[in-house]
């Protein structure tokens, strides 16, 4: 590349110096400098500049995903796509196979180490066949709400996360929040543990998903996703797990009508690059990419927002809503507290430091919020006043 340049500043060169000398000779003969060579040799000089300036090379980045039409999902990748290719000021273009057009995330993940994808939106289930310490996303009953599990994971989990994706090649973005993982059935509600007792209970591909269904004493049936529905039609399942979204748009709900509000996991998906790839790339690019990518807090709006919506809609999607009281929830949770230690053992590697991580920051959330609680609490009513 530096030779080329050099020698299109030599050829050119030469021209001007040809270009200057004719009209220089033209001028003698006219006895002055007319301002034809002036313009002349700065139109030349000019041509020389443009001609041998670098050419910006544009960066093509795929982004692979299995992202439903009309969610909050695929709102958040198409405004990175615009959001990205417009502060890359034509540097990066961005290619959206994001509706599963590289099929399976297995094949995503082959894409990804193969070089051929360099963005992808990857669930916790499938991240944790790479980084198997993520399986702990799924423990039943990890967290006690929301804001408990944002405050963990923003200042306790992320940054070890990241550091488990990097030591096996991949480039730590953002958590994509999916909600809570709630139950749902076909026949009949599931609003006790006791409910749960010899249904054949649809499970994903992991160990967490086993362990759940052999504390509920489920009749557990391995299933893909793609299965789901029409399993649920013939009757080789009643019942399964997802996060509202996913159970209220893709087709499950009118087939398994009785959603409960078990609230009993994470729901979680992240998005991940090729670090190969990523560590070659021009500074300004990496920032754009990152920090175009929306923020984990817009992410939880938007999904919270969307849950909302889906559950309002109840009626009009096919399904009916069960909320549990406090006491349901406590059932729920005692019977599937066995699973922890389980869990951790089948992982392995790091997970035993990463759950006791998640215990810590569970306790500063509780002394946070009873510290805001102090500080917020009205003035005794006892208090002198003048």
């Amino acid at each position: 590349m530096r030779q080329a340049a050099e020698s299109c500043r030599s050829s050119i060169g030469v021209s001007i110096i040809a270009a200057v000398s004719e009209i220089f000779v033209g001028s003698q003969v006219q006895h002055k400098l007319s301002n034809s060579f002036l313009i002349a040799a700065g139109l030349a000089l000019c041509a020389a500049l443009t001609a041998c300036a670098p050419k910006t090379k544009t960066i093509e980045v795929v982004v692979g995903g299995t992202a439903a039409k009309g969610t909050a999902g695929e709102a958040s990748w198409l405004k990175f796509q615009r959001d990205a290719e417009a502060a890359g000021n034509g540097q990066i273009t961005m290619r959206m196979l994001i509706h599963g057009e590289l099929g399976s995330e297995d094949q995503i993940v082959s894409g990804l180490r193969r070089g051929r994808v360099q963005f992808a939106n990857l669930s916790a289930l499938i991240a944790s066949t790479i980084v198997p310490e993520v399986a702990l996303i799924y423990t039943p009953y990890l967290f006690d709400s929301d804001a408990e599990a944002d405050y963990v994971f923003d200042n306790f989990l992320t940054s070890e996360y990241r550091k488990l994706f990097a030591e096996r090649g991949l480039e730590f973005i953002a958590w994509y929040e999916l909600g809570a993982q709630q139950k749902w059935s076909r026949d009949k509600p599931t609003l006790t543990p006791d409910d749960m007792r010899g249904v054949r209970f649809r499970i994903a591909a992991s160990k967490s998903a086993e362990l759940l269904g052999q504390a509920l004493h489920a009749d557990l049936i391995p299933l893909g996703y793609a299965d789901i529905i029409p399993s649920l039609q013939t009757g080789l399942i009643a019942a399964g797990e997802n996060g509202v979204t996913l159970y209220s748009r893709t087709g499950i709900a009118p087939e398994a009508p009785h959603l409960s509000m078990t609230n009993h996991s994470l729901a979680m998906s992240v998005i991940v690059a090729d670090k190969r790839w990523w560590d070659k790339q021009p500074e300004n690019v990496r920032k754009i990419l990152r920090d175009e990518f929306p923020a984990e807090p817009e992410i939880r709006r938007a999904v919270r927002e969307e849950i909302r919506t889906d559950l309002a809609a109840a009626d009009e999607l096919g399904f009916k809503v069960y909320n549990l009281s406090d006491e349901q929830r406590k059932q729920w949770s005692d019977a599937t507290r066995s699973t922890h230690a389980a869990l951790i053992r089948s992982i392995g590697g790091q997970s035993q430091r990463i759950y006791d991580l998640a215990i810590a920051g569970k306790a500063a959330y509780a002394s946070e919020v009873k510290r805001t609680a102090v500080q917020t609490q009205p003035a005794s009513a006892s208090a002198n006043t003048e």
